[in-house]
């Protein structure tokens, strides 16, 4: 069934140009929010919790912009499997590459938290054309195996690389001599409450992944936050924000603690590009937890 989705409605849609598909995401909108209504519970009591002193026209706002821009990601999304390396680049621009220039320079591998927050996606396919590492992305594995696979091959045309979850640990070992620069959803809700670092994120209790503090640490791998501006429909700015140039120096904690909250300045700044349908509180801290 998703091998015949994909060749007979996923894939012709991708050669549409960008105008037509901005037609059909405004359609998906209206089916989205007012039809459906998918996942307004979860975005409306995300939404509720983070912004307490918001209205209810305010929140309500905020939830029609998010699935505005929600519905524009599945549309980018499909073009992804046929846009041109030319369009991509001209799509989502990084700013300042010479920072990443620097560290390649310094024969510095990186660690890249960011959160999902405009097109992340794109985002990371882009990056791999425009630095001088080899840009890679974490990713859990879809259970249909070919709509898997048609996915990778796209992200495979401009350079990004892979990793399954299971495999991050393996290859993080096997690639340490090689200049990577791998990303981090640092936003995702954590598998594990105990191995979480604790903190306020957008005014609730939340447990924050480890992952990049974790691997920027045992390879001192420097820490530069990836923050997805949008410029305007359909085009973004890549931003390299340095977080930790010596993460062995650091204090547990800190780097998780340095990018949650630049995460949250940025949401709380232009909230309705965040993924606010992500069930992102569903863990609480352990009893007796200090951190």
């Amino acid at each position: 069934m998703g091998k015949l989705l994909f060749l007979i409605f996923i894939k012709p849609l991708s050669y549409l140009p960008f105008s037509i598909l901005y037609r059909i995401s405004d359609f998906f909108y209206v089916v989205l929010y007012y039809g459906i209504k998918y996942r307004q519970k979860v975005v409306f009591s995300n939404l509720k919790n983070a912004f307490p002193n918001k209205t209810e026209k305010e929140i309500t706002t905020i939830a029609k912009g998010f699935y505005s821009h929600f519905c524009d990601l599945i549309i980018e999304a499909v073009k992804m499997f046929s846009i041109s390396d030319q369009e991509l680049k001209k799509r989502c621009k990084i700013l300042n590459p010479e920072l990443m220039e620097k560290y390649a320079q310094q024969g510095k591998s990186l660690i890249i938290p960011a959160g999902h927050y405009n097109n992340w996606e794109m985002a990371a396919t882009a990056s791999n054309q425009q630095i001088p590492h080899q840009s890679i992305g974490i990713y859990a594995p879809l259970k249909n195996e070919f709509i898997n696979n048609q996915i990778r091959k796209s992200r495979a045309r401009f350079g990004l690389e892979l990793w399954p979850k299971k495999e991050v640990r393996t290859n993080f070992e096997k690639d340490k001599n090689r200049l990577i620069a791998v990303l981090f959803g640092a936003d995702q809700s954590p598998i594990s409450a105990k191995s979480a670092y604790w903190t306020s994120f957008l005014g609730q209790e939340t447990g924050v992944m480890m992952g990049s503090e974790r691997y920027a640490k045992q390879y001192d791998y420097p820490v530069v936050f990836g923050k997805v501006s949008k410029v305007k429909r359909g085009y973004y700015e890549f931003e390299f924000i340095p977080l930790a140039d010596n993460p062995k120096e650091t204090a547990y904690g800190e780097i998780s603690e340095k990018h949650t909250r630049l995460l949250e300045e940025i949401i709380i700044d232009q909230p309705q590009y965040w993924l606010w349908s992500h069930k992102r509180w569903k863990k609480k801290r352990p009893v007796g937890s200090e951190q």
